[in-house]
C-alpha cells in the first residue's frame, strides 16, 4: 500500500502524522511471522498494517467486531534521523502474551480503555486486559512500533525507550509508528458487559487484550518518506511527492492475490494452525 495522503501537526515541538485506514481482507496468514503459510490465528489487514482480528464471542459464535477506525500516527519526527528505508518491515507486540507480566507497556505502550466518556477503569484492572465494563463510546488500543533500525541491516530493529531514549550502536532514529484501533463494541454487544468481557483477540483467551500485535510492512514511496522528515519543529506541514500531494487519498486498492487459499472464518483457521490444511504461497496478499 502506498500512502499518498497524509498531514503534518505539531505538538508542543513534536510533529505527527495521522493516517487513516480501511480493511482491506481478513485471512489467517501472517507475512512477517510466517509468510506463505497458513498456519497463523487471524488477522485483520489495513493497507500494509495487520493486527490480530477482535471477535465477539457467543457461545460457539465468533462474530468480528469491526474497528470504527484503524489510524497510523508517525510520531516524535523531531527525532528521527532517518525516513523509514525501503524493504523495512517490523513486528510490535507480543501474539504469545497471556498476562500483563508478558506486556511491557513502557516499551510499546500498549494499553486497552475507554475512549470518549470511559467509564475509566484502567487503574482496577490489568492495563493490557479489556476493560471490565460497557464502553459509552469506543474500546481504543494503542501499540507502538521499533523507532531504531540498522540501515546496513533492516531486520535488525529496537526501540530507543529500551536503550535510555538513544539507539543501539550501528541504529539510526526513525518517526515512531503507533497504532490506534478504536472499535464500536456498542452495536457488536448492545446489552453491554460488567466483569470479563465477552470478546477475545484471535491470539489470545476470552477477556483478555495482552496479545495485541501488529504488523508494519513499509509502503512509503521514498520521497514522501523523506518529505516527512521536513516536518521537524513545524506547526503545519502537507506531505507532498512525485506521486501526489497531501491532499490527495490513494488511488491503489489493495486485494488478496491469493484468494482461493487460506481462510476468514475463524474455526477453519484453528484447524489449520494445528496443521490440518496447510497450504503456502510465495506471497499472500499484495498493496
Amino acid at each position: 500500500m502506498r500512502f499518498l495522503s497524509a498531514v503534518l501537526l505539531a505538538e508542543a515541538v513534536t510533529a505527527l502524522t495521522d493516517i487513516e485506514h480501511k480493511p482491506f481482507m481478513r485471512k489467517n496468514i501472517d507475512p512477517i511471522v510466517s509468510p506463505g503459510k497458513y498456519i497463523s490465528h487471524m488477522h485483520s489487514f489495513y493497507g500494509s498494517d495487520a493486527a490480530p482480528t477482535l471477535y465477539y464471542v457467543n457461545g460457539n459464535n465468533y462474530t468480528e467486531i469491526y474497528p470504527a477506525t484503524f489510524k497510523t500516527y508517525y510520531e516524535q519526527i523531531d527525532h528521527a534521523e532517518i525516513p523509514f528505508p525501503p524493504n523495512f518491515r517490523a513486528v510490535a507486540g507480543n501474539a504469545s502474551a497471556r498476562s500483563q507480566s508478558d506486556v511491557d507497556e513502557r516499551v510499546t505502550a500498549l494499553t486497552w480503555w475507554c475512549d470518549g466518556n470511559g467509564p475509566e477503569d484502567r487503574n482496577s484492572r490489568p492495563r493490557a486486559a479489556f476493560p471490565r465494563q460497557t464502553c459509552s463510546a469506543h474500546m481504543q488500543a494503542i501499540l507502538r512500533f521499533p523507532d531504531c533500525v540498522n540501515p546496513d541491516k533492516v531486520e535488525e530493529y529496537a526501540y530507543a525507550s529500551q536503550n535510555g531514549g538513544r539507539c543501539p550502536r550501528k541504529m539510526k532514529r526513525m518517526p515512531s509508528l503507533r497504532f490506534s484501533v478504536r472499535y464500536d463494541t456498542r452495536r457488536a454487544i448492545p446489552q453491554g458487559w460488567k466483569g470479563v468481557p465477552p470478546f477475545k483477540l484471535a491470539c489470545g483467551e476470552i477477556g483478555d487484550g495482552y496479545c495485541f500485535h501488529g504488523d508494519f510492512i513499509n509502503g512509503w514511496f521514498e520521497d514522501a518518506a523523506k518529505n516527512m522528515l521536513k516536518a521537524k519543529g513545524q506547526t503545519f506541514m502537507r506531505i507532498d511527492g512525485a506521486h501526489g500531494n497531501g491532499k490527495q487519498y490513494s488511488k491503489c486498492k489493495a486485494r488478496d492475490a491469493d484468494p482461493e487459499n487460506g481462510t476468514s472464518d475463524y474455526h477453519k483457521s484453528l484447524e489449520m494452525m494445528h496443521g490440518g490444511h496447510m497450504k503456502t504461497k510465495e506471497q499472500a496478499w499484495e498493496a
